[in-house]
């Protein structure tokens, strides 16, 4: 049976400076929350330290998501891609020393010359979790991969029972419910990865684009997923990564799953 809390990602934030979305935090009376390591919240020993403070004076938990703006853990050139590695590694550190309950990142996605080196990226996916992985397990972070849509090279249910079928490393799938919306797999990832999953990122959409409505604003039918993983033994955070209407699809994740 699970036993899921609620709690709220800090992008809708993403285009204020770091201080006032430090400041939103204790206003949205939340448990749990997700920082966004990107954007104008990128971390550093500073801005941890801040984080922290607030952690102490309002009893948050966090987790934090992975840099994504020009990630790409499937770039062909070793340069790029070492680059690429050094800062997601530099994420984990500055998550190790925010205590975070999990670091949740992007997989790898297609590039121009793709087409010319079948199964490359998926190869090149697959050693850069792994890397990430160990390097995470080193510095005591727990980790989940998240599904998204073209052009990454993990999207589809399918595709992510061959990923944990040859990865053999402890990551976790992190749900994105909008994200699984575009092919139509709400209800596919929880029944048929339901072993694998220790987060949501609960959004809404239309069914085309990545639009991060609020919930119930789109065409996810909210009943089906609040009944199917009510079935699973799923024990971690559905983070509201809507960005508007926050107030209120926090109380409706509520009435639906608590």
């Amino acid at each position: 049976m699970a036993n899921p809390k609620i709690g709220l990602s800090m992008l809708y934030t993403i285009g204020e400076p770091f201080e006032k979305m430090v400041e939103e935090i204790p206003r949205t009376g939340a448990r749990y929350v997700e920082v966004v390591d990107d954007g104008a919240h990128v971390l550093d020993e500073k801005r941890v330290l801040a984080l922290k403070s607030v952690r102490d004076s309002y009893e948050v938990d966090y987790t934090v998501h992975a840099p994504f703006t020009g990630i790409n853990i499937c770039l062909q050139n070793k340069e790029l891609l070492n680059a690429t590695m050094r800062r997601l590694k530099e994420s984990i550190v500055n998550s190790a020393s925010l205590d975070c309950r999990l670091w949740v990142f992007h997989p790898g996605m297609k590039a121009g010359v793709s087409m010319f080196y079948p199964g490359m990226d998926w190869t090149r996916n697959l050693e850069s979790v792994r890397l990430l992985s160990e390097f995470a397990n080193e510095h005591g972070v727990k980790t989940a991969i998240e599904n998204v849509m073209e052009p990454f090279v993990l999207k589809s249910v399918a595709e992510f029972k061959r990923f944990y079928d040859e990865l053999n490393e402890d990551v976790g799938l992190a749900l994105d419910t909008g994200h699984a919306n575009l092919s139509g797999e709400v209800d596919g990832f929880l029944t048929e990865l339901s072993d694998k999953l220790v987060h949501v990122h609960a959004q809404d959409n239309l069914g085309k684009e990545d639009q991060h409505l609020g919930i119930g604003y789109g065409s996810i039918n909210w009943q089906s997923f609040a009944d199917l993983l009510k079935k699973t033994s799923f024990d971690g955070i559905v983070i509201l990564e809507s960005v508007e209407h926050i107030e209120e699809s926090m109380q409706k994740l509520k009435r639906l799953l608590l």
